[in-house]
C-alpha cells in the first residue's frame, strides 16, 4: 500500500471530485486542489511549480488531454500514482455490451471521443498510470451530473420520469465510486479497471428508477416505462462495486 499524506485533486469544484476528497479528509489525508488562478493547465511549465510534498494525484477534472499527460507524467517521473476518472461512454451501443476493460472503444459522440483522448493521451505520457472508467453517479445531495438530481429535474421539467426498460446503464453510488477510488490510489493501481454497482445484477433502467424512488421517498414522480433507447452499457472486467439494491 502507498502511504498517501498529501492528495491533488482536480475538479474539486465539479460533482464527484467533492465526495472522494471527503473520502480522503476522513481518512486523515490532506487534500490540495489545482488553483487554475496560479496555475494554468495549458501552461506545460505549471507542472514544475506543483508542491512536491503531493504523494498521489487524481485527475477528475475536465480539460484538454494535454493536462491529462502532464499530470501523469509529472506523477510518474516521481514515482506517485496517478488516476485518471474515464467513463462508460468511450463504448457506444453499437456494438452493444456489456463492455469489458480491454473491448475496443467506439464512441461517436464528442464527450466520449474526448474521454478517449485524454486516456491515449496518459497511456503515451506514463506507463504507471491509472485509468478507472465509471458509469452515471447517485447521490441525495450533490449537485452536477447525478441520476437522482436528473430525475428530479425530468419530473420537474416534463411532469414525468421516462426510464426505458431496455437500457442497463453503468452506475454506482458516489460514496461507493469514491472509495474505490481512494483505494485504487493507496494500491497504486496501473492500467485500466471498471466500476459500476450494476455489473453483476444488471438492472433496467425503470428498475434503478423505480428502486431510487422507493429508498429517497421521491412519491410525487410519475415514473413512465419506455422502450427508447436499447444499450446494456455495463462495466465489467473490473473491480468489484457493492450492488445498488439491497
Amino acid at each position: 500500500m502507498v502511504e498517501i499524506g498529501r492528495l491533488l485533486v482536480t475538479g474539486l469544484n465539479g460533482t464527484l471530485a467533492p465526495r472522494l476528497a471527503q473520502v480522503a479528509r476522513a481518512a486523515d489525508i490532506e487534500v490540495v486542489g489545482w488553483d487554475r488562478t496560479q496555475l494554468d493547465p495549458d501552461d506545460s511549465t505549471s507542472f514544475a511549480r506543483l508542491d512536491p510534498r503531493i504523494d498521489a494525484v487524481a485527475h477528475l477534472a475536465m480539460g484538454a488531454p494535454a493536462w491529462a499527460a502532464g499530470l501523469a507524467a509529472w506523477a510518474a517521473e516521481r514515482g506517485k500514482p496517478f488516476l485518471f476518472t474515464s467513463t462508460a461512454m468511450v463504448f457506444d451501443h453499437e456494438p452493444d455490451g456489456p463492455h469489458d476493460v480491454h473491448d475496443e472503444r467506439t464512441a461517436r459522440d464528442d464527450y466520449g471521443r474526448y474521454k478517449i483522448a485524454c486516456e491515449d493521451a496518459i497511456r503515451a505520457a506514463s506507463a504507471s498510470a491509472g485509468i478507472a472508467r465509471i458509469g452515471w453517479q447517485i447521490d441525495a445531495k450533490q449537485p452536477g451530473n447525478n441520476m437522482l438530481m436528473a430525475l428530479d429535474q425530468w419530473q420537474r421539467e416534463r411532469g414525468a420520469v421516462g426510464a426505458s426498460r431496455l437500457w442497463r446503464p453503468a452506475c454506482s453510488f458516489m460514496d461507493d465510486t469514491a472509495a474505490a477510488l481512494l483505494t485504487l490510489l493507496r494500491e497504486g493501481f496501473v492500467g485500466t479497471t471498471h466500476l459500476d454497482s450494476n455489473a453483476e445484477a444488471g438492472l433496467s433502467f425503470d428498475a434503478i428508477v423505480r428502486g431510487l424512488q422507493r429508498r429517497f421517498g421521491r412519491t410525487a414522480w410519475r415514473v413512465e416505462v419506455t422502450e427508447d433507447y436499447r444499450h446494456d452499457q455495463r462495466l465489467v472486467g473490473g473491480r468489484g462495486m457493492p450492488p445498488l439494491m439491497d
